[in-house]
């Protein structure tokens, strides 16, 4: 299956051959759902905690005599019933991740491809750069191709890329090395960006 490979100025620069193992597949919302939400689970915090009884400040001592008062035989004023006390079966910190199959993770990255190929939100350019490392650089791309928002997919590591600095200040602009794309920032984009080399380099790592 081939695709237009254009310039940063949005026009014709040939065309390139694109795997249908890769960007052909059938678009399949349970695999996609699922590698979401494996992959946001992993960026929670788990550091949401409520105190118990050994958490709570305040004296031990039996708050008045087991019998003869007429009132509840309680022991601590740190129990759950007093206010101020502990919590019963709060959240305690802990990491919400869980293992997800290699093979479902891949499947899913396959599935965003080509969920992006098959609705014409996919863009391959022979090469993406802006030297400069200004917004208002970045910015004249960006409306050339039409793509306000929209993940960028390098075969350069962030570290040596200019654009990553000329993106900063963008909210919907994101850029991503081609070992670092991921479903979640594929789909949550309205255009995905790949450069040619990027493409070569999703394949083989997807083979």
């Amino acid at each position: 299956m081939k695709i237009d490979v254009v310039n940063i100025e949005a026009k014709k620069a040939g065309n390139i051959e694109l795997s249908p193992e890769i960007f052909g597949l059938q678009p399949r919302v349970d695999i996609l759902s699922r590698v979401i939400e494996w992959q946001l689970s992993k960026r929670r915090s788990g550091n949401h905690k409520t105190k118990e009884v050994g958490d709570v400040k305040g004296s031990t001592k039996k708050i008045y005599r087991q019998k003869g008062t007429g009132n509840a035989r309680h022991g601590s004023k740190r129990q759950a019933q007093f206010r101020g006390g502990c919590v019963v079966f709060g959240p305690v910190v802990r990491s919400h991740a869980y293992s997800l199959p290699k093979k479902v993770r891949k499947l899913g990255l396959k599935i965003a491809l080509s969920a992006k190929m098959q609705a014409g939100e996919l863009i391959v350019v022979d090469s993406f750069k802006v030297d400069s490392g200004k917004t208002k650089d970045l910015l004249k791309v960006i409306g050339a191709l039409q793509s306000p928002s929209a993940l960028l997919i390098d075969a350069i590591a962030n570290s040596e890329n200019p654009v990553v600095k000329a993106a900063a200040n963008l909210e919907k602009f994101d850029v991503l090395p081609y070992n670092g794309a991921n479903v979640y920032d594929i789909m949550r984009k309205d255009k995905l960006i790949v450069t040619k080399d990027a493409v070569k380099a999703l394949e083989e790592r997807l083979k």
